[in-house]
């Protein structure tokens, strides 16, 4: 067997469809066992020289605004003539590159594709020392600012994370968001997954020892480090839709560039990680109504704008009845919400070919559609 067709070896990282996703908590369960070793004889993460020079963004962008928390890039394309929509990424163990991976692999060429011309996209800024007490009503704040440079109202399509963090600022902000997209998006808790499980185990004191142990900063590098499960090329596999031990270069070039995207890890500010950790996923508030936001008391009764849920059926971090409990908790008229669910995993819902292709496109049409009554609220596929 030649070394242009030997198979891959696992890469041995985290469990991409159950590992990544459930950061940080299913680190810090983790932690309980072996808090002590973890962070034994490791330098401060602001002390670390990158290990690769950063992964190049795929579709061509301007960043157009640079604030503590990120760089907002613009992807639009030539006499932009449509509202703006902007993409959400999760502000989690990785980097918003998710929503513009690869070739084929790109939501936002995916979007472009199907005729959204004016996008933008918040790149989190990995967190360093003096971000330590950054809180979610800094990145809520920097958010706004943000949209304020772009001019209200937008198209808010939050990803995961991304999502809570989207619905919140539209509660917050009611004339500012326009439509909302919420893919996997996790803010009913109380309905079962993986990520509820694992909070209800974990005591409020392993997530503040985390974050003293690292000095106020939550390290991404630690938390995968920590993570010693042989790789799934198996849901790699399915996310990139190709087989990855063809031996192809295009199938090595797919696979190594997914490999320094997972190694390419951010820190967390300390606060921020306590408060999504108790106030989103330990209490629940979002969905309770019981969470404030830049001052105010959010009721999610209070978004009425046109929403789009995706899910996916196979989603083990965020499933399908987690996704879609969201639409008993906006105002939003039964003529103006939209679902949609995709046969394939979390990841794949942002990545995968068969879902950009398919649900995206539909949301694309959908965010250019007329939703003036009922009939023009129901997009086909």
């Amino acid at each position: 067997m030649t070394e242009k067709t030997k198979p891959r070896e696992p890469y041995a990282g985290a469990d991409w469809a159950q590992q990544v996703w459930l950061w940080p908590l299913e680190a810090t369960r983790l932690a309980l066992h072996s808090y002590a070793q973890w962070f034994a004889g490791q330098e401060p993460a602001s002390s670390r020289a990158p290990d690769l020079e950063p992964l190049a963004w795929t579709t061509p962008n301007t960043v157009v605004l640079q604030l503590p928390s990120m760089r907002l890039r613009e992807f639009s394309q030539a006499k932009p003539t449509q509202p703006p929509v902007l993409v959400c990424a999760p502000y989690a163990l990785h980097g918003a590159l998710i929503a513009d991976f690869a070739p084929g692999h790109s939501l936002v060429g995916a979007l472009q594709k199907d005729g959204v011309n004016r996008i933008y996209v918040p790149d989190w800024c990995s967190a360093v020392p003096d971000m330590r007490y950054l809180s979610i009503d800094n990145y809520l704040a920097e958010l706004n600012v943000a949209i304020d440079e772009i001019g209200a109202p937008v198209d808010l399509v939050g990803l995961c994370q991304g999502g809570w963090l989207s619905l919140v600022y539209a509660a917050r902000f009611p004339g500012k968001v326009r439509r909302l997209v919420l893919a996997g998006a996790p803010v009913d808790v109380s309905t079962p997954s993986e990520l509820s499980k694992m909070v209800a185990a974990v005591s409020r004191q392993a997530f503040e020892q985390m974050v003293q142990q690292g000095d106020g900063l939550v390290s991404g590098e630690h938390m995968l480090r920590f993570w010693n499960l042989p790789f799934n090329q198996h849901d790699v596999e399915a996310v990139l839709q190709r087989n990855l031990g063809d031996g192809s270069d295009e199938a090595r070039v797919l696979l190594d560039r997914f490999e320094r995207w997972d190694r390419a890890t951010l820190d967390l500010p300390g606060t921020y990680y306590l408060e999504v950790t108790d106030q989103v996923f330990r209490q629940n508030l979002i969905a309770e109504g019981r969470f404030v936001a830049l001052g105010r008391r959010i009721d999610l009764a209070e978004v009425r704008v046109p929403v789009f849920l995706l899910a996916g059926a196979d989603d083990i971090v965020v499933p399908r009845d987690q996704a879609f409990a969201t639409a008993r908790l906006v105002g939003t008229r039964p003529a103006w919400l939209e679902r949609a669910c995709e046969p394939c995993g979390h990841l794949s819902l942002f990545m995968g070919r068969k879902a950009l292709s398919h649900s995206w496109r539909r949301i694309a049409r959908w965010l250019q559609a007329d939703i003036g009554d009922a009939a023009g609220a129901r997009i086909s596929a």
